[in-house]
């Protein structure tokens, strides 16, 4: 599969293997970076470095900066996405450490490495870099809406850190794996590390967000599709605005929602109530018509991981049932998911 966006800003090369960096993390979907990591590019990854206090593990090999270099890491990578993007002054001891053992540090947050100056004064000092992926090009466009050439398939979700990205990885190898001709297109820190490109759309200026989209996404043979990675979710008191952005700049023909049964609030916003699938449906429908009208669901995605398999396809066949649409766990794969890809591709 090709990078996603070496005609826009480039493959970026990255030091690897990798150490996963958890910090002291106790909630699994803040660690989404690093879970992508170990389940998209296992074969860069040789173990995980957690703090004090950690509850979270990715279940790999638990490592020492040393230790991990000398199993032939060469960075450690920031294995978590975490409210605001900060990186904590408690986790600064550990990342110099890194950096006296010999890695480089790779980050997605919006906190830059660089900016942080003891990070900065060691990394000169040893000549180790500071890689943040989650840096937009220069000069993006506003967006103009007009209608591109080839197919686009966008991932939505009911809430954040659900499945968006698994979906879309799980859909462009399908296409791929069928002889359609794919690109995975990248819009979040995770996708681009797995990847090595993208447009990180939640670091891009709200006035530029349909305009990024659109170069993430740009004309392409007729029967090219894009699978473009989704972000946050429209109906997010906190991420609503990237999603709408990301929707009208691409124009997406094909739409699939994401949900997590049993999922009951929206993550990193106690009291806000998730929204419905169908909600979530007729909400991207009526909004996705603004820049193609001729967009459409082809069917839902269910982060099943919590569920016993007879649980899970019980559940999904009724919710296909209901809905009158493809329903499947991507990383289950199966029928279900099968008919999820005919019907992308219908």
């Amino acid at each position: 599969m090709n990078a996603p966006v070496d005609r826009m800003v480039g493959a970026l090369l990255l030091p690897h293997p990798y150490v996963l960096f958890l910090g002291d993390t106790t909630v699994s979907g803040y660690a989404k970076t690093a879970f992508g990591l170990r389940d998209w590019a296992p074969d860069k990854c040789v173990g995980e470095l957690r703090l004090a206090g950690a509850t979270v593990t990715t279940g790999l090999d638990q490592l020492s900066a040393a230790e991990a270099y000398a199993r032939g890491a060469r960075a450690l990578l920031i294995g978590v996405a975490n409210p605001g993007g900060v990186i904590p002054a408690n986790w600064r001891a550990s990342l110099i450490e890194a950096l006296e053992a010999g890695l480089d540090l790779v980050a997605g947050l919006h906190m830059r490495l660089a900016d942080i100056p003891e990070l900065a004064e060691t990394a000169s000092r040893l000549g180790r870099r500071l890689i943040d992926v989650r840096v937009p090009p220069s000069k993006i466009p506003v967006g103009s809406g007009r209608k591109r050439i080839g197919k686009r398939l966008l991932t939505v979700g009911t809430d954040c850190a659900l499945g968006k990205k698994y979906t879309a990885l799980a859909l462009a190898r399908a296409f791929k794996d069928r002889g359609v001709d794919v690109d995975f297109r990248a819009t979040g820190q995770t996708g681009i590390m797995i990847s090595g490109g993208g447009m990180p759309m939640d670091a891009v200026v709200s006035d530029f967000e349909a305009g990024a989209a659109e170069l993430l996404s740009p004309d392409a043979d007729p029967e090219h599709w894009d699978v473009i990675e989704g972000q946050g979710a429209i109906t997010h008191p906190s991420y609503a605005a990237v999603s709408l952005g990301l929707l009208h700049g691409s124009q997406p023909d094909v739409f699939v929602v994401c949900h997590e049964p049993g999922r009951t609030e929206m993550l990193g916003t106690a009291g806000y109530k998730l929204t419905s699938v169908g909600e979530i449906i007729e909400l991207t429908t009526l909004l996705g018509r603004r820049t193609n009208p001729a967009i459409r669901c082809a069917g839902l995605s269910f982060n099943t991981s919590a569920l016993e398999d007879a649980e899970a396809a019980e559940l999904m066949a009724r919710e296909s049932r209901r809905l009158c649409l493809p329903v499947a766990d991507p990383i289950r794969g199966g029928p279900a998911f099968d008919a999820l890809v005919a019907s992308c591709l219908a």
